[in-house]
């Protein structure tokens, strides 16, 4: 049926297009078998039937297949099949499928990439084509459309070894025999037809640095020949000329990189992406200063060598003016006589070394260096500085190399990088518990882990010379050399009795020995103002220093007297002829005799007696009352 999807190998479902290249369409799939999404890149229909295509896609689908590193996009599996036809096959690979999007799409969009970054980026580059070149594959076109970052951040670099019979189908030097890669990142060995190596894979990546950096590649023109032939032929303008803000040590990172003849350049990726990592790290790169022709100057040909520049053989190009096709025909039978005679010189004088056994040196040893002192060896003796893992060391200083690999005395390749673990310092102290200890034990205990001591005296009911607190606390990890601060006690105080003093004389006496004074008032009605009754603890009994006494305190007031009752006042009665409780006095008159006065009144008619020498007074009338009286008188 139409509708039913095509399956490859039997177990991958092929989905949308993902992309189309030169040679290879790129698919999304499925994996029916182990159940995820991959990538699917088939050799093109109308290629399949090409057994050169064949093979070299074949070969080269194999050893992509043995890669296996965090930065390269995994190759899963291979196969073949025959076409409905019956006439071709139908070769895949089946590739780890990236999220993300790659250097070019980024590139396009006209965002500014910080040199910082751009750095980082070119270094997990050259880790893959390191790995790559230890495989024995040349990747031959890197480009910002081969290396995509994934929306971690990662690095992922594609078509490992795909380059050798892809042709690409904008701006790529299409194959002669000995000419396949895209044309601004064309190595100029490359560009000449010669043998490449993975010398040449280093100067692309420095036309993808030199691009991230700048925003353009180092060399352009109006076709891919042009852009070849400065390759060759002129030197490339350092960045800072288009960025003046970059530094003179990322100049010459890449012009390293660009350096035209192979042995100026960096000997290997590693080598370059040890330079980026110094440069990184702040550490003065390796790479020499390079003097930069202008961009215009023409360069001698190397050696007194000719250079025959291979033109490009366009699928379906146009034909040629009328009157081009004698001269082209002539020079392309040149041009093939000599591509013929390079091609045997490299079997003789290269194929010899490619089958011969790599030489091996001694590794120097490093240990007890430092990592510049260790740089600088490995670059005298031919090896470079790998990975620098740093750990602490009881034994080794800080800053010195503790161990490596390969070893010291062991043999590898010229070239090869040599890992080091470097010394970190001491190792974190667990802070001991140190409460209870005596002082002279704590001081020792803190002196066996590398850590200071900071005792202080305190007052404390603990017994003296003990030590009770300390900061900071057991179990914490420290620094080796840090300082651990812990109290000692030095036995309980005596409280002083201030009962009978004052209490400002009673609170400078307590705070004078460290205690804390709460006072409690108490009213008194005699005595004196202000004096301490009593205290609590009691004078003379110990205390732990800090620890609060209490001191009850006199407050004098005037006693209150007892206030006197009020007598009732009773009514005042009328006589009414009953005798009250006290007869009321009545006025004597003159001449009566006084109470207890012997002499008394005649009994009847007659006058009473007077004073002697007085006569006596008549006696009133019985028939009326008296006129004698006080008013009488």
């Amino acid at each position: 049926m139409a509708n039913e999807p095509t399956i490859v190998g039997g177990r991958y479902e092929l989905g949308e297009l993902l992309g189309r290249g030169g040679m290879a369409d790129v698919r999304k799939a499925y994996d029916s078998r182990l159940g995820r999404t991959v990538a699917v890149k088939r050799l093109r229909t109308d290629l399949a039937g090409d057994a050169t295509f064949q093979a070299r896609f074949r070969r080269e689908a194999q050893s992509a297949a043995q890669l296996n590193h965090p930065s390269i996009v995994a190759v899963y599996d291979t196969g073949e099949e025959l076409d409905a036809e019956g006439s071709g096959s139908n070769l895949y690979i089946v590739m780890e499928l990236v999220a993300g999007r790659t250097l070019r799409d980024v590139l396009r969009e006209g965002r500014k990439i910080l040199p910082e970054r751009a750095l980082e980026i070119v270094a997990d580059v050259c880790a893959a084509l390191d790995y790559s070149h230890r495989a024995g594959i040349v990747h031959r076109d890197i480009k910002p459309g081969n290396v995509m970052l994934t929306p971690a951040g990662d690095v992922k670099v594609m078509d490992f070894g795909i380059a050798r019979a892809v042709a690409d189908a904008t701006s790529t030097m299409t194959q002669t025999a000995a000419v396949v890669g895209t044309a601004q990142y064309l190595s100029p060995e490359q560009a000449r037809g010669e043998n490449v190596d993975l010398r040449s894979d280093v100067y692309s990546t420095g036309c993808l640095l030199y691009e991230l950096l700048t925003g353009r590649p180092p060399f352009q023109g109006e076709n891919p020949v042009s852009v070849a032939y400065q390759h060759v032929r002129q030197a490339p303008a350092p960045p800072s000329q288009l960025e003046p803000d970059l530094p003179p040590e990322i100049d010459r990172i890449v012009l390293t990189a660009l350096a035209k003849p192979q042995g100026e350049r960096y000997q290997s990726a590693a080598a370059m992406k040890a330079d980026i990592d110094r440069w990184l790290e702040g550490s003065p790169v390796l790479a020499a200063p390079v003097a930069a022709a202008p961009a215009t100057t023409v360069l001698d040909d190397p050696a007194g060598q000719s250079t025959t520049m291979v033109a490009p053989a366009y699928a379906g190009s146009p034909q040629g003016r009328p009157g081009e096709k004698r001269r082209r025909g002539r020079g392309g039978l040149i041009a093939l006589l000599l591509l013929l005679l390079g091609v045997i010189v490299a079997a003789v004088l290269i194929l010899p070394n490619l089958l011969a056994s790599p030489t091996t040196e001694p590794v120097p040893d490093l240990e007890g260096l430092t990592v510049q002192q260790a740089g600088q060896r490995l670059q005298a003796e031919g090896f470079r500085l790998g990975n620098r893992d740093p750990q602490p060391s009881e034994e080794v200083e800080q800053g010195l190399i503790i161990s490596q690999d390969p070893g010291a005395d062991d043999r590898a390749e010229p070239g090869t990088r040599i890992d080091v673990v470097v010394s970190s310092g001491l190792p974190d102290r667990e802070v001991p518990s140190l409460i209870n200890r005596s002082r002279s034990d704590a001081i020792a205990a803190l002196e066996s882990l590398d850590l200071e001591a900071d005792p202080n005296v305190v007052t404390n009911n603990a017994p003296q010379g003990t030590v009770v607190a300390q900061s900071p606390d057991a179990g914490e990890e420290v620094a080796a050399g840090s300082t651990v601060s812990f109290d000692v006690s030095r036995g309980p105080r005596t409280v002083p009795s201030v009962v009978g003093q004052s209490q400002g004389q009673a609170t400078e006496i307590l705070e004078r020995r460290n205690f804390t004074v709460f006072v409690v008032e108490e009213t008194v009605t005699e005595g004196e103002d202000g004096i301490v009754l009593r205290q609590s603890p009691e004078g003379l009994s110990e205390a732990s220093e800090g620890s609060q006494v209490t001191i009850v305190v006199s407050q004098l007031v005037e006693p209150t007297p007892e206030p006197t009752p009020t007598p009732t006042e009773e009514p005042t009665q009328q006589p009414d002829g009953q005798p009250t409780g006290e007869p009321s006095p009545t006025e004597q008159p003159q001449g009566a005799p006084l109470p207890g006065d012997e002499r008394a009144p005649a009994a009847s008619g007659s006058g009473s007696a007077g004073p002697p020498g007085r006569a006596p007074r008549p006696a009133p009338a019985e028939a009326g009352p008296s006129s004698a009286g006080p008013g009488g008188r």
